[in-house]
């Protein structure tokens, strides 16, 4: 029965932090002997990562390590936003059920993984197509993850101290888990098929000009060609995101099928509306909105349906990673640890630990505003 343990501190000085942590968690030891840790340390201790690494090696030897640096981090019940805090998650699971992965450790051809946690650079090049490719190499195709966020200077953990690229943990077919996306956004108006596009610029919408169709949306005057009363809407527009999928339904609110995206500009003369992101004729898009109310909920949902299905298949959740969006958390949720209360609040005393991301990642997909929650249950 694998046993998650986790603790976290804030502090000036980060070996400090870390040896607040490691008291906590020596008081929850006990007998265990932990085989693998996760390490999640916000932006003002980046520089100090290996040497955080090199500590928490001495503190409980022969554990593999993987983590990342980000602005803020998660633990349960709390979560750390512009200040200096760290998380650490230890676990028993067997070794021959896992395997660290990176650009200097990459993954084996013939790999048995049934499963990957995956930390990436969003500047790496080709990320999406990197991720697909990923999710082939696992018998579920399915990952989860985050972009590491804080600036160039993010750094990612994977047995060692990393910038760029992408790394993480290759999970065997022994380790169970439950995992489920929570979306934060809920659409403005209709989903409607794209019908003419150039790479991130949509000029088409079920037949209808695109601008046209946004403008629809937010319950807007038509366009008659005057630019200063685009001008006066921009603030709106720059609230007003995109979510594309490829299977058609009603919806009132997003499921995890459906990639959220940033509007990135606007092309008046071709009434046209550009994405963030290449845009394929065939999908379907909605315009949208981050919604606090529709984020609870769904949240509630997902912890929901994850303990609802721990208690069909007789197992005990026994640990946590979750990855949310920076643009979530508290200053969403309305009030500091919001997000990660609500989580505790459905899930019970489950261990957990992540961090918030620049991106987030599911399946074989590349999110925004979502929380990807997995719990881990006891074999």
């Amino acid at each position: 029965m694998p046993r998650f343990l986790q603790a976290h501190a804030t502090h000036p000085d980060p070996h400090m932090a870390l040896a607040l942590v490691g008291a906590q968690l020596d008081a929850q030891r006990g007998d265990m002997a932990p085989t693998l840790g996760f390490l999640y340390l916000t932006h003002p201790y980046a520089a100090q990562a290996q040497a955080l690494l090199d500590e928490v090696r001495l503190r409980w030897p022969g554990c593999g390590w993987v983590g990342a640096s980000a602005l803020a981090v998660s633990a349960s019940g709390v979560e750390y936003f512009d200040e200096p805090a760290l998380v650490v998650m230890l676990s028993d699971l067997p070794r021959e059920q896992w395997r660290v992965f990176s650009g200097r450790q990459p993954l084996p051809a013939d790999g048995d993984a049934r499963s990957l946690l995956l930390h990436a650079d969003g500047a790496a090049p080709d990320l999406q197509e990197l991720i697909g490719e990923l999710s082939q190499r696992c018998s579920s195709g399915y990952l989860f993850g985050g972009l590491v966020s804080g600036g160039g200077d993010a750094v990612q953990i994977a047995d060692g101290v990393f910038e760029g690229g992408l790394s993480g943990l290759a999970l065997g077919p022994q380790v169970r888990w439950i995992s489920r996306v929570s979306q934060g956004c809920q659409p403005l108006g209709r989903e409607r098929r794209v019908t003419a596009c150039d790479g991130p610029l949509v000029t088409g919408l079920d037949g209808q000009p695109a601008l046209d169709a946004l403008l629809e949306d937010l319950k807007l005057p038509a366009y008659t060609g005057e630019s200063g009363a685009l001008r006066q809407a921009m603030p709106l527009f720059r609230r007003t995101l995109a979510g594309l999928n490829d299977e058609p339904g009603a919806r009132r609110e997003y499921g995890p099928e459906v990639r959220v995206r940033h509007l990135v500009g606007l092309d008046p003369a071709r009434r046209g509306v550009a994405v963030a992101e290449q845009v394929r004729e065939g999908e379907l898009l909605s315009f949208c909105e981050r919604h606090p109310d529709a984020a609870r909920r769904d949240l509630v949902r997902i912890c929901t349906e994850i303990r609802a299905e721990a208690e069909e298949r007789g197992a005990r959740m026994a640990g946590a990673l979750y990855f949310s969006c920076i643009g979530r958390g508290g200053p969403h949720f309305g009030a500091p640890s919001a997000e990660l209360q609500w989580v505790q609040h459905a899930l019970g005393e489950v261990p957990l630990a992540g961090f918030f991301a620049n991106g987030e990642i599911a399946h074989a997909r590349l999110h925004g505003y979502t929380g990807v929650l997995t719990v881990f249950l006891d074999s």
